[in-house]
């Protein structure tokens, strides 16, 4: 059974993650091109705050835990191939640009029932982490909110676009954003009942942070200018990603 500390630490990461569907108000704020000129520099951190969550800490510990075995291999494939699903069979994918005339979006529902699973698992992938140990699991909600915030942005934008009003979005999006706390408290009632859980949700983490920040981010980047004056500042953005998880191992 996880200990207080476990459920503690999860259940206010899971928190804080759900609220960060609040930020859509940064986009009643911002100009539509201010707002994707930092969106850029924050989507190359968290591509680069993914990978390092992945290689640094996840798979590591993983393989700290049970060795370099091929179910490691196939529980990370099958992160891959569930965030593989969330988009291709429900017609979701992470947005992480503002909506416009230029970038339409029409499944406003669709865009909440995707998010909704996506959240859910972002919370199992959260309270898996911490059965870990507590740095890993600091680790890995500190890569998920960076890579929140700008699809929460997102999300907003697909939602006001697709007809709902500024209250009504912000609310919808964050009723999906709390399925986190239903998959935190999953993992963790799961984890007394089935024993080493925990070196399924590692690789299987991994292989989700490896297919969002190589699908959808790193792609995201590849759309905007290819000018060096925006590509190289993109580029120190990723590296500074990977160098935070990097310091996070310090705390381990």
């Amino acid at each position: 059974m996880p200990s207080i500390t476990i459920w503690t630490y999860s259940l206010l990461s899971v928190v804080i993650v759900s609220l960060i569907a609040f930020i859509g108000i940064v986009i009643l704020s911002l100009k539509t091109e201010k707002l994707q000129k930092y969106l850029l520099y924050l989507v190359s951190f968290s591509a680069g705050a993914l990978f390092g969550g992945a290689f640094i800490h996840l798979l590591p510990e993983a393989v700290e835990e049970s060795g370099f075995t091929t179910s490691i291999s196939l529980y990370l494939i099958s992160g891959i191939l569930i965030f593989f699903v969330l988009e291709k069979f429900l017609h979701w994918r992470h947005c992480h640009t503002p909506t416009s005339k230029s970038h339409k979006h029409h499944l406003g529902v669709m865009n909440l029932v995707g998010d909704g699973f996506h959240n859910l698992i972002d919370g199992v992938m959260i309270a898996g982490s911490y059965l870990a140990g507590i740095p890993i699991g600091i680790a890995t909600t500190i890569a998920v909110i960076f890579h929140e915030v700008p699809q929460e942005i997102g999300d907003f934008g697909v939602l006001i676009y697709a007809g709902f009003s500024k209250a009504k979005a912000l609310l919808f999006n964050f009723l999906s954003a709390c399925t986190a706390i239903i998959g935190a408290v999953l993992a963790l009632v799961l984890s007394s009942k089935i024993p080493g859980i925990s070196s399924f949700i590692l690789p299987f983490t991994a292989g989700g942070f490896i297919y969002i920040a190589g699908s959808d981010l790193i792609p995201e980047l590849h759309k905007s200018s290819c000018e060096p004056t925006k590509s190289f500042p993109q580029f120190f953005a990723l590296l500074l990603g990977i160098f935070v998880m990097l310091i996070l191992t310090f705390l381990e």
